[in-house]
């Protein structure tokens, strides 16, 4: 929850402005009232558009709430669910979160399911069974097909917002552990397919490391996303 509309597409036009590596798949992720004028600026560009989170309901007397079909309609291609915020905030679990993902896909949409553990859960050496039941609760109801067109973010909540990262060896151990889940789940081919991303204070300074461990396919990033040299250097750090 950043940036007034017009400090929004004054960021993007200084992205489009950076040289970029136009050959690493980039997604934009604006709040829900900006959607409509990025997606206008993004219209020449291979830049994908995503919706920071949806309604589990196509329509109906749900104030305040905004659905797929409306994001659809707007030009969204992702939709980002399950975001370790709207766990922690917003009560929700991944039962509930799996309706969003059913959602999206039923809307031919793509999710961004994210997954990770709290401080406490590592602490407590519980991070893997969180993880997996977190995966087979919100992701295990799609068929083969339906998971592929899936995207899953790895964020270890104690290093969101807080300065602190996991380690390349942290990161790529669970990044390993989700692949190794989903395999036995569906196969290796869909396993090796899926695209995982890191999300967990993700920044240059970083990056170049995370993105050469061999399970991990990209960053879902914060805070810095918004500085624009800050994102250009990101997509050329693979």
């Amino acid at each position: 929850m950043n940036l007034n509309l017009n400090e929004g597409k004054e960021l993007l036009t200084n992205i489009l402005d950076q040289k970029r590596d136009e050959d690493v798949i980039t997604i934009i992720a604006p709040p829900y009232i900006h959607l409509d004028s990025i997606k206008r600026m993004l219209s020449h560009t291979n830049i994908g558009l995503a919706a920071q989170n949806c309604h589990n309901q196509e329509s109906g007397a749900y104030t305040g709430e905004v659905s797929v079909k409306m994001l659809k309609s707007v030009g969204v291609d992702y939709v980002i669910l399950g975001h370790s915020e709207r766990r922690e905030y917003f009560k929700e679990d991944s039962i509930a979160i799996s309706y969003k993902v059913n959602r999206v896909i039923e809307n031919g949409l793509r999710p961004i399911y994210c997954c990770g553990e709290t401080q406490a859960e590592r602490k407590d050496g519980q991070h893997f069974e969180v993880i997996k039941e977190q995966l087979e609760q919100g992701l295990f109801q799609l068929n083969e097909i339906e998971l592929l067109n899936c995207i899953v973010a790895y964020e270890p909540v104690w290093a969101i917002g807080t300065g602190e990262t996991a380690s390349p060896a942290q990161a790529q151990e669970v990044h390993t552990f989700i692949r190794k889940t989903i395999e036995s789940q569906y196969n290796e081919f869909t396993a090796n397919s899926i695209s995982i991303l890191y999300g967990g204070s993700v920044k240059p300074a970083n990056a170049v490391e995370l993105f050469n461990c061999s399970d991990i396919d990209g960053g879902l990033v914060g805070g810095a996303a918004l500085q624009a040299e800050s994102f250009a250097t990101l997509t050329k750090s693979f």
